[in-house]
This record gives C-alpha cells, structure tokens and sequence, in this order.
C-alpha cells in the first residue's frame, strides 16, 4: 500500500474513532440527560463520519486502487494528491468550528471541494483505457 494511502486510512479511522465518541456522548445524554449543550456538537459529529471518515477512506483506498503504470513512477507525480490530503483535513478542522465561528463552515466546504478536485486531477493522469500501458 503505498504511504498516501496509508495517511488517508489511517486518518480517516482516526476520524472514526472521534466520530464515534461524540455520537456516544450525544446518545448518552438521550439516555440520561446532563449537558444540554451537547447537542451542538451534533454537526461535529457528522463531519467526522462523513468527511473524515467515509470520504477520506475511499480517496485513500481509491488512490491504492487506481492502476499504476507500468514505467517510470508507479503512480506519477503525486504531489496534488498529497495536497488534496493536507486541505481535505484543514477543511474538516476548520468546518468543525462552525459552532464557535459560523464563517469556518463555507471556508471549510470549500477547502473540501478543492480538495476532492485535486484529488480527481492528480489521479486523472493514471486512468486508462483497458488494455493501454
């Protein structure tokens, strides 16, 4: 697997974790109610499980996935890819503010959309057609 892959998964399952122990907070205080406040942790808890979780791990697994060629550089240059990493995550960091600074979320999503975009262009260069090496 290689190293990009291997930080998309690893923080994606970070996401998870963290994703998971504000859910469980929120489901406690359904069971037995002790901080109201924490509901607005709510829209933390989705972007964790959504961006940081399930998006990041199919960019991950997908970049692992997409073929390599067969000379030179196995996956190319992968410098936008590794770019697309680092604002996929400013984003999620920077959206999961919006309780305390409600700006954060379009500078976030849009971190977000720009990453997902270079991640396309960066793994673009690697997609064939069948057969063509």
């Amino acid at each position: 697997m290689p190293r990009l892959s291997v930080w998309f998964v690893r923080a994606s399952l970070i996401y998870l974790l963290l994703g998971f122990f504000i859910g469980a907070l929120i489901l406690a205080h359904k069971g037995i109610p002790y901080y109201a406040p924490i509901w607005n942790l709510f829209p933390l808890h989705m972007e964790f499980l959504l961006a940081g979780w399930l998006v990041q791990l199919a960019m991950g697994v997908a970049f692992w996935i997409i073929p390599r060629f067969s000379s030179g550089s196995p996956r190319g240059p992968v410098g936008l890819v590794w770019l697309s990493f680092a604002l996929l995550n400013a984003g999620i960091l920077i959206t999961a503010l919006q309780c305390w600074f409600p700006v954060s979320v379009l500078i976030g999503r849009t971190a977000e959309v720009v990453a997902g975009t270079l991640f396309v262009v960066g793994s673009w260069l690697r997609i064939k057609p069948h057969g063509v090496m």
